[in-house]
């Protein structure tokens, strides 16, 4: 069973995307209301979003470290959807109430994130906007169970990454 999807890992008894352990790690929880934007040091969140507020919600994720620093950011204006610079480990969407386009960013950890892992965490969190179905997030069991079916991929062919998580939340119910 995989621990981890990419930047996506259980932290005590729910799951987070980014690394809440680096000095002045930016993270974002998933908990049963929403989304909470958090600073390792803060008690307080910097943003909360609630889940019913969602009406899209994308992951970005570079692979490497390395990948999130300035110059990757120049070198990625070369490549035009590659995950690099300073919005490479993002999350982003558009909420409503108002509709506004909507970004916050988090900490890469130490390790790399796998391209399979990268590829099927991008297609989950585009089955669920889909199947407007985003509140299984911030279930920790449902998550869990799709991480552990999801993080064996190990192949780069988006395709086939994409019809396995369209198959796992299909299988686990939206």
């Amino acid at each position: 069973m995989g621990q981890y999807l990419g930047p996506l890992e259980p932290i005590g008894d729910g799951w987070v995307v980014g690394d809440p352990t680096r000095k002045e790690g930016l993270s974002v929880v998933l908990t049963p209301e929403g989304l909470e934007h958090c600073r390792r040091g803060e008690t307080a969140p910097l943003l909360v979003v609630e889940w019913t507020r969602f009406l899209e919600l994308r992951v970005r994720a570079a692979y490497r470290r390395w990948r999130t620093t300035p110059f990757a950011g120049f070198a990625g204006a070369f490549a035009p959807g590659a995950d690099m610079g300073r919005d490479g480990c993002s999350l982003n969407g558009i909420v409503r109430h108002p509709y506004d386009l909507w970004r916050v960013r988090y900490t890469h950890h130490e390790r790399r994130y796998t391209g399979g892992h990268v590829i099927v965490l991008k297609a989950l969190f585009d089955e669920l906007t889909e199947a407007k179905a985003l509140h299984r997030l911030s279930d920790p069991e449902w998550l869990g169970t799709a991480v552990a079916k999801l993080s064996s991929y190990t192949s780069w062919y988006a395709p086939r990454g994409s019809r396995l998580v369209a198959e796992t939340v299909r299988n686990l119910g939206t």
